[in-house]
């Protein structure tokens, strides 16, 4: 008997905490004249104790994460405004905690603000980059009494992440500027996130689909089609950059590093190999190209790889590669990756962890050949491996001759000409013919590190 009216009190706590709650936004609005809408006024009468729970955590949570995108005094603004943006060397990336809404006909978010101003930004990593492709996002800061925002057609109560495809068809840039930049955006969200997609390409969707909904548990939106006005609780506009196909764990929004990129995408694409160990035998993938950067006397090396006891497959640019799902577990079960300086490369992020990446540094291309693909091997614990080509096996040198700068001195190109005229020269012109003598001494310290029992 005497346990009831105990109980009977502790079931009206949420009511007497509801209507405390409702006379503290009474106050708050009277005195410091901010609008709460008749919406969030019924939310507060209606909801159940679990169902308020519920939202305070999501708030909470979003907040928390949104606040990580910015630092200094972003984040001061951040916290004093609800809306603010990280620019950095590469990228700029604007956030907000309030109540928004989207307008996909023109890419148009309205930000309720105590103050009016436009942010226009292009969605994308790295700014330095001149895409016409990209389409910018207008976020506008207004006032109640000034601007008439477009009433909400749908609304969602989890953040949107607005970022761009760009220009897609190159894994390379691919990876450096919206996969690996989405990932460190949006992972800490632990896919509770909306993601919008500006310059929808249907090839990208089905080559990353598995990569996106490891991010979100939420289909993709395609403005292009979805032409209506959305409402969200805040959002994320633009992909944070770090470095070259890098992490740095001390970068916004930190803690993230290439080896738990690499683990996030054995997750996503379901590999099977987390160590070269677990390859019974050793196994070589040599990424053929057939423009530009061949090799002139490629079937005489695969037939030195086969005799040193590698299993060799040869890859070329077909359907194979383009189907990603398929290609990560080739590329997954192999202990050896070689190939010319390229794009192609980029795959070394799928190599089981103790494999080895041979990358054949042609003329012109020693900086980018470390910079791009050798620290990014080391980064996912990966052995690199250099093998830097001679002046007699580059095609350069019958071009130019063995004394001309190009050959003798390829910085030259980079000093007097710029980057575009050493492109073309390096990139676009060069082949090579692999002295099969030098090049036996690399593939045989690859296999022994790949077949080394103490590894």
């Amino acid at each position: 008997m005497e346990k009831e009216p105990r109980r009977l009190i502790f079931g009206s706590t949420p009511i007497i905490f509801l209507i405390s709650l409702t006379l503290l936004y009474v106050g708050v609005d009277f005195f410091c004249g901010n609008k709460i809408s008749v919406d969030r006024w019924v939310q507060y009468f209606s909801s159940s104790e679990a169902t308020f729970s519920k939202t305070l955590e999501d708030q909470e949570f979003m907040n928390f994460h949104l606040a990580r995108l910015v630092r200094g005094e972003d984040r001061r603004n951040f916290e004093t405004t609800g809306f603010a943006c990280d620019k950095a060397i590469h990228s700029i990336v604007c956030v907000s905690n309030h109540p928004v809404r989207i307008d996909n006909n023109n890419m148009t978010i309205y930000v309720p603000s105590d103050s009016q101003n436009e942010t226009v930004i292009r969605p994308y990593a790295r700014q330095e980059d001149e895409l016409k492709v990209i389409t910018p996002v207008h976020m506008i800061q207004y006032l109640n009494t000034t601007i008439t925002p477009p009433d909400c057609q749908y609304s969602h109560g989890i953040p949107a992440v607005i970022f761009s495809s760009g220009s897609t068809g190159n894994v390379f840039h691919e990876m450096n500027e919206i996969i690996i930049p989405l990932y460190i955006t949006t992972k800490q969200f632990q896919s509770r996130i909306l993601l919008i997609l500006e310059d929808y390409k249907p090839s990208f969707i089905a080559k990353y689909g598995k990569v996106l909904s490891h991010l979100s548990n939420y289909a993709v939106m395609n403005p292009g089609t979805n032409r209506s006005v959305h409402c969200f609780p805040g959002f994320v506009v633009g992909l944070k950059y770090h470095d070259n196909l890098a992490l740095n764990s001390s970068e916004i929004p930190g803690g993230y590093s290439m080896s738990g990129f690499k683990h996030f995408l054995r997750q996503a694409y379901g590999l099977k190999f987390e160590h070269v160990s677990q390859i019974k035998k050793p196994r070589l993938m040599l990424l053929s190209r057939t423009n530009t950067r061949r090799f002139l006397n490629e079937d005489e090396m695969v037939l030195l790889m086969k005799e040193l006891g590698f299993e060799v497959i040869v890859v070329r640019r077909s359907k194979v590669v383009s189907n990603l799902s398929k290609f990560t577990r080739m590329i997954n079960s192999c202990s050896v990756l070689v190939g010319a300086h390229g794009a192609g490369l980029t795959n070394e992020i799928f190599l089981p962890s103790g494999s080895v990446m041979v990358q054949v540094e042609l003329l012109g291309t020693e900086w980018a050949s470390n910079t791009y693909y050798g620290d990014t091997a080391r980064a996912m614990g990966v052995k690199y491996l250099r093998y830097k080509i001679e002046g007699e096996e580059s095609s350069l040198t019958k071009l130019y001759g063995r004394n001309s700068s190009v050959v003798m001195d390829p910085g030259s190109v980079y000093r007097n000409g710029g980057y575009r005229t050493a492109r073309t020269v390096f990139l676009d012109q060069q082949n090579v013919r692999i002295n099969l003598v030098r090049f036996r001494e690399t593939l045989v310290e690859a296999l022994s590190i790949v077949t080394d029992l103490d590894r």
